[in-house]
């Protein structure tokens, strides 16, 4: 199976690296199409200089898979470069935000798409994408993108296309609201009288031990606060005061205001 990676900024090369180092991927059967010179960054994976290219050419009609990972502002004037070589077997893999896939088959003429979202953690193995398939897409293609997109952690498959601008809110934009909240508990543990050294892994590993314990399954996310909280505790005392604040009404508001801006993004 050959593969082709178009645009080979920080997506395309997390891309390339996982296919690569889980071995589902050979350097021989990897293309690169970029607008930009790339050899330093593909010589580093392994990739052999003549299969890294700057224009559109008979070699995109070998790729049985295409992964379009560049700028959404840069895919139209792209798309109609490429199209001349689009043939009707190839599986277009989309990780553009906000490209819609009937307009990845108006302008491609592809039919068999699946466009994703994926997130930042995909850089270091533990990512989480969301995607999504056109019909024509039969179920062994769908393993193999799915098998694809693993090499770079987890991924959910939605039937229906409009829960990508959801998962962009929640999964995509999240990793924000997490280094949000970290920053805030170590500023605030400076102030209490620790180092930046310390607050920072104080906080940082407060957070993955958490993520760990509730990955086991074993309680919900309830189940879990109540362990911590005991009555009349320090814990407590804390929870009152994002009750007091609405700190969950905020959230919810604040996950919102990312879908309806993805849908208006979109649109």
């Amino acid at each position: 199976m050959k593969v082709l990676i178009i645009g080979f900024g920080n997506m395309g090369r997390t891309y390339a690296r996982g296919f690569l180092a889980s071995r589902f991927i050979l350097p021989h059967d990897l293309y690169i199409l970029d607008k930009v010179s790339q050899h330093t960054e593909a010589r580093s994976i392994q990739v052999p200089e003549d299969q890294i290219h700057y224009t559109p050419g008979d070699f995109v009609t070998q790729a049985d898979i295409i992964i379009m990972a560049v700028k959404p502002q840069d895919f139209p004037a792209l798309a109609e470069s490429v199209r001349p070589y689009i043939r009707e077997h190839q599986v277009v893999l989309s990780v553009m935000a906000g490209v819609r896939i009937a307009s990845i088959a108006d302008s491609m003429g592809a039919t068999r798409i699946v466009r994703s979202m994926p997130n930042l953690p995909a850089q270091v193995g533990m990512g989480m994408t969301v995607f999504t398939a056109t019909p024509q897409m039969d179920m062994k293609e769908l393993f193999i993108v799915q098998n694809l997109i693993n090499t770079t952690g987890k991924s959910l498959h939605v039937e229906r296309e409009e829960m990508l601008d959801a998962a962009t809110a929640i999964s995509g934009s999240g990793p924000a609201y997490v280094f949000y909240f970290m920053q805030s508990m170590i500023q605030t543990a400076v102030r209490m009288g620790f180092t930046d050294s310390e607050a920072e892994l104080l906080v940082q590993q407060t957070f993955i031990g958490a993520v760990h314990l509730q990955s086991k399954g074993e309680n919900t996310c309830s189940e879990w606060i109540q362990k911590v909280a005991s009555r009349g505790g320090t814990t407590e005392a804390a929870l009152k005061v994002f009750e007091s604040e609405h700190t969950a009404s905020g959230i919810h508001d604040a996950l919102y205001a990312a879908l309806n801006r993805a849908k208006e993004l979109g649109n």
